[in-house]
């Protein structure tokens, strides 16, 4: 199947400093794209893939599950090594949960992780109920474009693939046991009102991690694709900060490639 327009993958070679961008379970690259490009504007060498089952039609997801999501960023975290001197990996939602298992995996060659409303649990009773569900129903009512901000939207499914939605918790318990193992600087970044995930879910993290350099920023403008809305600029700068504090010698200008 096609990719749908402006879902794309984006690439960005810039300098020494890389960083890894992962999407949010049933979004796109597009959610993230303006961030990507701040950071490829300001000479960063910039990753943002498509996850598996994504930017097409939700029923090619259906057929896709957390080892195929991990694996792509993982791919793409490993290119960015052989690239780079230092990589820090950002992540939006379950993106965050992806940015979470491979600082937990691969330690210190992560330099640093932004986190913005991270997923930690699927909740409330239908969660209980997907074991079962997803073999009776495919899918259910979409999450995409939760966005304060009038006229932004979201590229993602307007339906949740149930068998996805099933690996997506077993993927969540599987990072929420190794988050001891995480020790890398962190900034999370959380929406006060979030329609897709708590704040639970951030509290859960920053409770679990092993890291010592934290700090937590709330976000009181934005729902839960922040990426997008009124707070994005904010995260921006922010995450562009944070990777000027660890990583003084940012590098030089690139040229940018998308597709």
């Amino acid at each position: 199947m096609p990719v749908i327009p402006g879902a794309e993958p984006y690439r960005h070679e810039g300098g020494e400093v890389g960083v890894l961008l992962c999407h949010g379970f049933t979004g796109s690259p597009q959610s993230l794209r303006p961030w990507a490009e701040y950071l490829a504007e300001r000479g960063l060498t910039v990753s943002l893939p498509l996850l598996p089952g994504h930017g097409t039609r939700w029923e090619d997801m259906q057929v896709t599950g957390w080892q195929d999501w991990y694996a792509e960023v993982d791919r793409a975290l490993r290119e960015l090594l052989d690239r780079c001197s230092q990589v820090f990996v950002f992540g939006l939602s379950m993106g965050a949960a992806l940015a979470l298992r491979l600082a937990a995996k691969h330690g210190d060659d992560v330099a640093g992780l932004v986190l913005v409303n991270p997923g930690n649990k699927v909740h409330g009773l239908a969660a209980r109920a997907l074991p079962v569900a997803r073999h009776l129903v495919p899918s259910t009512k979409g999450i995409a474009s939760d966005i304060a901000k009038e006229g932004s939207s979201e590229i993602g499914y307007d339906r949740v693939p149930l068998h996805a939605a099933h690996s997506l918790r077993n993927f969540f318990r599987i990072v929420d046991r190794e988050l001891p193992q995480v020790t890398q600087p962190l900034v999370v970044l959380h929406s006060t009102q979030d329609h897709v995930v708590p704040p639970v879910d951030s509290a859960r993290v920053l409770s679990r991690i092993s890291s010592t350099d934290v700090e937590e920023i709330l976000l009181e403008q934005s729902y839960h694709v922040a990426t997008l809305d009124h707070d994005a600029g904010r995260i921006f700068d922010e995450s562009y900060a944070f990777i000027g504090r660890l990583a003084p010698s940012i590098g030089k200008e690139g040229t940018a490639t998308g597709g």
